[in-house]
């Protein structure tokens, strides 16, 4: 599991278009990468518009918005062009960073198929500087975004 003050743990996976995307190619800015349980569920798509509605201050802050789900990248696109995410989902359809990562669930757990709503923010060495279980899904951007400001002033 992730621990603050912890490297984060390295990954390529496909985005919605089916390119690779790595970890170490977005260091040098801060990454906000948010865990969705489900493309297109009520939940999800309100943090993803939170998200985008506030993608212009992250960009201002240097920050890179990713989100990440076990869904496909056919599923992401669809949801990526609905509701006109500018930024990258990525699909771990095979739950591995997902389980580096913490948020796959135990066979046992409900919903364990759906990996947990959860936040990191990754400062631009590449370090977890913060670990957010979300429970308002469309606060967590602006908590996010906050946090960054905090650390950087």
């Amino acid at each position: 599991m992730v621990c603050v003050g912890s490297p984060a743990p390295e990954f390529t996976l496909p985005d919605q278009h089916g390119r690779a995307v790595t970890l170490s190619s977005l260091r040098g800015q801060w990454v906000v990468l948010w865990w969705y349980p489900k493309a297109q569920t009520p939940g999800c798509t309100a943090q993803g518009q939170s998200f985008r509605d506030l993608s212009a201050a992250f960009g201002a802050q240097h920050a890179v918005i990713v989100g990440a789900s076990f869904d496909t990248p056919a599923d992401n696109l669809a949801f990526a062009q609905a509701q006109n995410f500018p930024y990258t989902l990525l699909s771990d359809t095979a739950t591995s960073v997902g389980e580096a990562y913490g948020v796959k669930k135990a066979p046992d757990e409900q919903w364990a198929a759906f990996p947990r709503r959860m936040t990191f923010l990754i400062d631009p060495s590449g370090v977890v500087r913060k670990i957010y279980t979300v429970e308002d899904p469309g606060r967590n951007a602006q908590d996010v975004l906050d946090d960054i400001e905090a650390l950087t002033a």
